[in-house]
């Protein structure tokens, strides 16, 4: 058997829970409702397959705004700026935690590129856009594959 990343057995969650107020989807995490309620009694694989969408739907939204020109300089602005994530995680989940703690202008230095449909975004407004983009992607899905089984 394979062995799974050593970060997919935590929990996703990054402390902006939306399902106490009815949502279906989270819109801190993007786990589903039952996912979070679940998620202490799911065994490594289940978790590790929650992991699996949630990273590729962010890869979806990642990819089609931003390009990874460098990921050395990726990983270095990920250490210089102290951002939790394990580096066994996607680039896409690297890009997303690091986003918000950049300052306007550090996207080049940071090995990162915007796409030109993109250009003239904000570092808040490709936070915004990023977060908004996972949320709706994650929030069909779930209509698709959950809410159809229902």
């Amino acid at each position: 058997m394979k062995k799974l990343p050593d970060y997919t057995c935590t929990t996703p969650c990054v402390g902006l829970c939306s399902t106490v107020y009815g949502d279906v989807v989270c819109r801190g995490c993007k786990r589903f409702s039952h996912e979070i309620i679940n998620w202490n009694r799911y065994d490594a694989s289940a978790k590790a397959a929650v992991w699996q969408r949630l990273e590729q739907l962010l890869e979806q939204v990642v990819a089609a705004r931003i390009e990874v020109v460098s990921v050395l300089a990726l990983h270095a602005a990920l250490e210089r700026l102290q951002v939790k994530v394990s580096m066994q995680s996607s680039l896409a989940l690297k890009v997303l935690r690091l986003i918000p703690r950049l300052e306007e202008g550090g996207l080049a230095a940071s090995g990162l590129r915007l796409r030109s449909h993109c250009a003239e975004l904000t570092l808040k407004q490709l936070r915004d856009e990023l977060d908004s983009a996972y949320f709706e992607l994650s929030c069909a899905y779930h209509e698709r594959r959950v809410g159809a089984a229902g």
